[in-house]
């Protein structure tokens, strides 16, 4: 017996194993593709990456600045997350056309609606130009003069690269500015809403079941590309036509078996794997609670005012769900980061490196100072920190008063010259117009006065006074200390707290208007003090910069049979891993899928994270899942150990095919700590099924219209597949 149980945990172990690794699918071929083979890739590097050809790159967008979404047809129909088209979803949400609430579903074409500012960005190439800029580069350099003609190195390679194209590009920095490489996009201008499911369904557990698993949410939303005539970026335009993709991703409703290889393409935003102790011992001890308890306040203050009126509740949901969605991550972080240890592994990294270094004059000589800068560095951010985080976090993203009034710190500038340009003051006029309408589109005076007051209250109790502006800390004292009485003040004398005042003066510009504003001479006290703080972490921070270039340059030297990926920076990457269950405690285990079993389980009608529609009842009763359904039961999510972080939010999950199997969403709570040390055991994607978004789609919304349009793949077989012993509940005990 015993010797079966070890030949099962060793089993269990080497089955576990996620795959890390946020890969530039450029080096697929040479990095990664074996190894995929191995796993259950069916497909060629080139069917995945290819400048030539159509790939599976070519389906893959950036959504807005900060998702990922995928063609699913060839009419530029794009599937992202809920949350990612939330805040579209919001803008066009009203009392009587609540959106947010009933969900949205274009029948046709005609219906769709536009989103301005809204883009799909497409990859075009990826070009390694490191020798370019290393070439130019030398070691004496300071880190200033260093990233200055690497700015201008830049500059030139993507004014190259997109000269007479229509193009963008960017050139990004590798491995701690030790790599190099440019980023080609297509920007596509005209993207319009196409569906989204009712907030009951995309957001089904909202803030409880935010990074939690098991999930029960339909984190889905539909756009289309548009293009003109010519299928080239165009302006919003009732000309304009569908986009013709160069690929779009068929879509299996084959569904997956424990062990199936799975792999993401997006553009997850931003890790730090390679940040060192002291980081690690800042974010725990400093940083991250700081954000917390701001975020708290602020999400109190809005939850309140949401909660009394449905009209603040629509103007306010998106800006809630911005603030919540990292509230309760770097909650999670913390825990993780503590939890698991992380503070002690990046020590026993640093020793191992030190001991390397030591062991060889020249490395001693290259590498030396490398940590013990960055040690030092640490010393001085830390006595800085709290000033920076709630600089950005209460008056940056406080009152939005505060953030439109430095909005118009451009045509100040412009009131100040000798000779004002005209052409330039329209301009700048009819940009804040525009700014201005938003503005007030999705805000109410009282919430804001509540963020402003309980906003500065926390900046003034919780900053290091000295690093505070002299004249806030006076106005507190002329005020005793009454932060009502400051915030009401403001509100009453500032032209920022009325449209019509705003719009007025923009018709009318003054300077001495402006600069008599109390709300703008908050704000630019206030940044002027950040500034003069920031001063005092120039030195320190270009040491953390060469110290940390220095320390991934020697792991690098010191592993060279290693595969090291970068760290996430907004560009395309591939990762690929197992459909997997976990273990997140003792005598706990995960199943690695979700039923509409457990949205019945969770339905609370009173209480709004957990209300579920009528009609999705009705089907459900009636066990009516079409096409979708397996063996009487509707999937809804699933787990797999592929590496993601924010940015990945809506980013297609494929089979060995290359055919769409699901979308991710988020990560599991027990593995938070993930954007700074990938945990194996623990580490999981969290995805909705492609099988329950078209359950939505076909079955709840009747938008047949948009089934129609898809290559969905032969059905070769019927899963998910039982388990051993079927577990009565999504989350069961071992013994």
């Amino acid at each position: 017996m015993k010797k079966i149980l070890i030949l099962f945990f060793v089993l269990a172990a080497g089955f576990s194993k996620a795959d890390e690794g946020m890969w530039l699918p450029l080096f697929i071929e040479r990095l990664n593709y074996v190894d995929m083979q191995k796993e259950g890739l069916k497909l060629t590097p080139e069917e995945i990456y290819s400048v030539n050809h159509s790939s599976l790159k070519d389906a893959i967008i950036q959504f807005g600045n900060g998702c990922t979404g995928e063609l699913i047809s060839n009419q530029g129909l794009v599937l992202t997350n809920h949350h990612c088209g939330y805040g579209s979803i919001q803008s066009h949400s009203t009392i009587d056309h609540d959106y947010l609430a009933d969900g949205f579903w274009a029948m046709n074409m005609n219906e769709e609606l536009p989103n301005e500012g809204l883009t799909a960005r497409f990859l075009v190439r990826i070009e390694d130009v490191s020798q370019t800029i290393l070439a130019q580069l030398t070691d004496k350099m300071t880190e200033v003069d260093r990233n200055a003609k690497i700015a201008e190195l830049s500059k030139t390679i993507q004014n190259d690269a997109t000269k007479g194209t229509g193009y963008e590009a960017r050139v990004a920095s590798f491995y701690n500015g030790n790599e190099f490489y440019l980023f080609v996009y297509e920007v596509f201008r005209d993207v319009r809403l196409v569906g989204a499911p009712p907030s009951s369904i995309g957001k089904f557990g909202a803030d409880t079941d935010n990074w939690m698993w098991p999930r029960h949410t339909g984190d889905f939303s539909l756009f289309r590309v548009y293009a003109d005539a010519d299928g080239k970026p165009a302006d919003i335009s009732k000309s304009n036509v569908p986009l013709k993709p160069k690929h779009h991703l068929p879509v299996s409703i084959s569904g997956y078996e424990k062990g199936d290889f799975a792999m993401i393409m997006g553009y997850p935003g931003s890790t730090d794997r390679y940040l060192t102790s002291w980081g690690v011992k800042l974010a725990i001890e400093t940083s991250n609670p700081a954000i917390v308890k701001i975020r708290e306040k602020k999400l109190g203050i809005m939850r309140q005012d949401m909660d009394a009126d449905r009209e603040v509740s629509i103007k306010y949901a998106s800006k809630y769900a911005q603030i919540s969605n990292y509230w309760k991550y770097f909650i999670g972080q913390t825990r993780g980061l503590k939890k698991l240890k992380v503070l002690d592994d990046k020590q026993k990294i640093e020793t191992d490196f030190t001991n390397w270094m030591n062991g060889d004059a020249s490395r001693k000589e290259k590498y030396g100072s490398a940590l013990s800068d960055i040690e030092s560095a640490y010393r001085t951010i830390g006595e800085y920190t709290l000033q920076r985080w709630y600089f950005v976090e209460s008056i940056v993203r406080g009152a939005e008063i505060m953030t439109l009034a430095q909005s118009f710190s451009s045509l100040a500038t412009e009131l100040k010259a000798e000779q004002p340009s005209a052409e330039k003051m329209t301009r700048l006029q009819e940009n804040l117009r525009k700014s201005v309408d938003k503005h007030f589109k999705n805000y109410n005076t009282p919430t804001d006065l509540k963020l402003l007051i309980a906003m500065l209250e926390m900046y003034y109790e919780n900053v290091p006074a000295d690093q505070q502006p002299a004249a806030f800390r006076e106005m507190v004292a002329k005020n005793k200390n009454d932060f009502g009485k400051i915030g009401a003040n403001i509100f009453k004398k500032s032209i920022f707290a009325d449209k019509a005042k705003v719009d007025a003066f923009i018709n009318k510009p003054s300077l001495k208007v402006l600069e008599k504003d109390p709300a703008y001479n908050l704000m630019k006290m206030m940044i002027e003090k950040y500034r003069e703080n920031q001063k005092m972490m120039d030195v320190p921070n270009e040491m953390v910069d060469r110290g940390n270039r220095l320390f991934v340059a020697g792991l690098r030297e010191m592993q060279p049979d290693r595969k090291f990926y970068p760290n996430a920076n907004s560009t395309m990457r591939l990762t690929y891993g197992k459909i997997l269950d976990y273990y997140p405690a003792d005598a706990v285990h995960y199943r690695y899928y979700t039923t509409m079993k457990g949205i019945m389980e969770k339905e609370d009608p009173d209480n709004w994270e957990f209300v579920v529609p009528a009609r999705l009842k009705e089907l459900y009763e009636k066990k009516d899942f079409g096409d979708y359904g397996v063996n009487g039961e509707m999937p809804v999510a699933f787990l797999s150990t592929t590496d993601i972080t924010g940015g990945n939010s809506g980013s297609p999950v494929l089979n060995g095919n290359g055919e769409l199997i699901g979308l991710a969403f988020d990560g599991n709570w027990e593995a938070m700590s993930g954007d700074i040390a990938f945990e194996p055991e623990l580490q999981r994607t969290i995805s909705v099924d492609i099988r329950y978004v078209l359950f939505i789609i076909d079955k709840f919304a009747g938008a047949g219209n948009i089934i129609k349009e898809l290559t969905i793949a032969p059905k070769e077989r019927v899963k998910p597949a039982t388990e051993t012993v079927k577990a009565p509940s999504e989350t069961e005990t071992v013994n």
